[in-house]
C-alpha cells in the first residue's frame, strides 16, 4: 500500500513537470512572436537602418547559395537598392575552410552589382544569436533590418532587440518543401533564443576587435589575392 502511495505521488510530480513543461513551452511561442509582431514590416513601412544583415544559411558544394539563402539574399538586396540601409552585414557559417556561406552571400551580391566596400562579412555567425550580437559589438550597428524567412523572422527580431538593436524584420518567402520541418525545428529554437537572451546572455562563439559599419566592408575581407 506504501510502495503505491509512493508511485502515486511520483506519477502526479511527473505529470505536473510535463504540464509545466508544456505550458512554458506555449508561453515561449507567445511571447517571441507578441515581442516581434510590430517589427514585421513590408518594404513601404521599413524606417532606415544603419544596415541590412542577412543571415546565412545552406551552400551548395558549388559555392552557390541554396534556394533559401537566395531569397534572403534576395530581401536584402532590394533593401539595400532602395537606399533603406547603406551597408549589408552577410552573417553565417565558415567554421571551416571548406565551407563559407558568408564567400558565397558576398559573390552573389557582388554579380547584382552591389559595391564591395558595401558589403560586411561575418565569419562567425554560427546561429542567430551570434549574428545579432556581432552586429551589435563586432560592427557596432544600433539599427538593423533583418533579411530572412517568414518562419525565422520572429526569432531574429526578438533576440536582435533583446541585446539592444532597434530591429526591423523584412521576409523572403519559404521553402514549400521544407516549411512543416523549418516551423518545427524553428519553435524549438525559440525555447533556445528565450533562454539565452533572458538567462544566460551568454558571449558569441567568437568576438574580436570591432568594424564599425560606418567603415570599409573591405576590412572584413580574409582573402588576400596573389600578385
Amino acid at each position: 500500500m506504501e510502495r503505491k502511495k509512493r508511485l502515486k505521488i511520483w506519477l502526479i510530480i511527473l505529470a505536473t513537470v510535463f504540464l509545466l513543461g508544456i505550458l512554458f513551452f506555449i508561453f515561449i511561442q507567445i511571447y517571441v512572436n507578441r515581442s516581434a509582431k510590430n517589427y514585421i514590416r513590408t518594404i513601404d513601412h521599413l524606417v532606415g537602418a544603419d544596415a541590412v544583415l542577412i543571415l546565412g544559411s545552406r551552400v551548395y558544394s558549388d559555392g552557390t547559395p541554396s534556394l533559401l539563402l537566395q531569397g534572403r539574399l534576395d530581401k536584402g538586396l532590394e533593401v539595400y537598392e532602395k537606399g533603406l540601409a547603406p551597408k549589408i552585414i552577410v552573417s553565417g557559417d565558415h567554421g571551416t575552410k571548406e565551407y563559407n556561406e558568408v564567400r558565397a552571400m558576398k559573390q552573389y551580391l557582388l554579380d547584382k552589382g552591389v559595391p564591395e566596400e558595401d558589403i560586411f562579412m561575418d565569419h562567425a555567425g554560427f546561429d542567430t544569436y551570434d549574428s545579432m550580437y556581432r552586429a551589435k559589438d563586432v560592427f557596432q550597428a544600433k539599427s538593423i533590418i533583418i533579411a530572412t524567412q517568414k518562419y525565422h523572422i520572429s526569432r531574429s527580431i526578438y533576440t536582435a532587440r533583446r541585446l539592444g538593436l532597434e530591429a526591423q524584420g523584412y521576409s523572403a518567402p519559404d521553402i514549400a518543401y521544407k516549411k512543416s520541418y523549418n516551423y518545427f525545428r524553428e519553435s524549438l529554437a525559440k525555447v533556445k533564443a528565450f533562454l539565452d537572451v533572458e538567462i544566460f546572455r551568454r558571449a558569441p562563439k567568437y568576438l574580436g576587435e570591432a568594424i564599425p559599419i560606418s567603415g570599409s566592408g573591405l576590412l572584413t575581407e580574409d582573402e588576400v589575392e596573389s600578385e
